[in-house]
């Protein structure tokens, strides 16, 4: 492979991104709860060498709808904790990242930052995250603390008015990814001495208090458990709209966004330029990589795709929308597509297959021989790390040769 690397990762839900999936031939909806089920894709994601999984999750059942409930029975309902598959499926995998999805809203940052450092440790250093908020006021009655604001119909519609409306949260998101951070860094990598000659098992001076105060929470630290693999897991956040593209120019290691054509993509990747200048982040000395969404449909036989999705709309019963732009075709056709838009200035793609295991194999054993073919995607591993795969260095701890009473180093993420 020639020139800049090229990023390809899947994001797998349930039966597939089609909601009509579950119903079709070959699929064998009892086993969607099964580890052998999720074995079974991320395994089939590896042999087809993809930088990382995402693996969804929410605190509420899924619905067709973005901003509240419903009580549709026709579709998949319910889920497994996404962190929890993830340390489930790190031990049979040895080379792809695993980031499974969290929410920042009602989870406390101390224990997310002790869920990822542990799954980073559990894929010996392969994990990474994607903190999501709670958008849905719903959801905030499964805890009884806090309410959040109950976006309307036509708000939910235009992603600008979502994001305005919940921008008190993704503002508080920021400060909970920061908390991880700061906990992520708190042991400095050698504080585990384990000298038992001398009965040391730590170094105390090189463990260190965060001390956070911010608006919504106050941490003082530091994390039980010692600095992860990596350092600091990969952070990966999905982003429509300037309040969402603020926060991973804050954030993120790598943002998803959701481009339907190249001039969107040339305007999406202007938004996340002007987002990290706004936030006074320097992309050169810390990268932000941005990877497009597709909901793909793939098939040998030209048209075929088409066909097979039309007959998915017709079990479903209205036809397929996504947040994210719709592919029909065939594996070599979607390499031409990818290739032209990531020559707009793009660093990879996030693929979500419309039915599973069908559209994931079409990608691991059409799509990426066809990239490979045009010299553009990898041969083999090269890296053993999630940040390896993406091109990130290993970031010192912010603490690093500090003492009580001294400063912290800042460090980019």
């Amino acid at each position: 492979m020639t020139g800049t690397p090229f990023h390809l990762a899947v994001a797998l839900d349930g039966a597939g991104w089609h909601p009509a999936a579950w119903r079709t031939a070959g699929i064998r909806p009892a086993d969607l709860f099964t580890p052998d089920y999720w074995s079974a894709l991320v395994a089939e994601a590896e042999r087809g060498l993809l930088d990382f999984v995402t693996l969804e999750d929410s605190l509420g059942l899924q619905s067709a709808a973005f901003h509240r409930p419903d009580d549709r029975t026709d579709q998949v309902r319910g889920s497994l904790d996404a962190v929890l598959l993830a340390a489930r499926l790190a031990p049979p995998t040895r080379h792809i990242g695993l980031v499974p999805t969290a929410n920042v809203t009602h989870t406390e940052p101390f224990h997310l930052s002790l869920a990822v450092a542990t799954l980073d440790f559990a894929a010996t250093g392969r994990a990474g995250w994607r903190p999501q908020i709670a958008s849905r006021a719903a959801d905030a009655a499964h805890f009884g603390r806090r309410t959040t604001p109950q976006l309307t119909d036509e708000e939910a519609r235009d992603p600008e008015r979502i994001a305005a409306r919940l921008r008190p949260l993704f503002d508080e998101a920021a400060d909970v990814v920061e908390v991880v951070r700061r906990l992520w860094d708190s042991w400095e990598d050698d504080a585990e001495i384990r000298d038992v000659a001398t009965g040391r098992f730590i170094d105390g001076d090189r463990i260190h208090p965060v001390d956070f105060e911010g608006a919504h929470f106050s941490v003082r630290g530091p994390s039980i458990t010692p600095r992860p693999p990596q350092g600091q897991p990969p952070v990966v956040s999905l982003a429509h709209a300037s309040v969402p593209y603020e926060f991973a120019a804050r954030a993120s290691d790598v943002v998803l966004v959701t481009p339907h054509d190249r001039p969107g993509t040339k305007a999406v990747l202007g938004d996340v330029d002007a987002a990290a200048t706004a936030v006074g982040r320097d992309r050169a000395a810390q990268p932000l990589l941005v990877l497009a969404d597709l909901l793909v449909l793939l098939d040998d036989t030209p048209g075929e795709a088409a066909r097979r999705l039309a007959r998915l709309d017709d079990l479903a019963g209205t036809p397929l929308t996504s947040d994210a732009e719709i592919f029909t075709g065939t594996p070599d056709e979607l390499a031409d597509l990818l290739l032209d838009r990531r020559s707009a200035g793009l660093d990879g793609f996030r693929l979500r297959p419309a039915v599973l295991p069908h559209d994931l194999t079409a990608i691991t054993q059409g799509l990426v021989p066809a990239l490979q073919r045009r010299d553009a995607f990898r041969t083999a591993y090269t890296s053993t790390t999630l940040r390896g795969h993406l091109g990130l260095t290993r970031p010192r701890s912010r603490y690093a040769g500090t003492r009580a009473g001294q400063p912290p180093v800042r460090t980019s993420s």
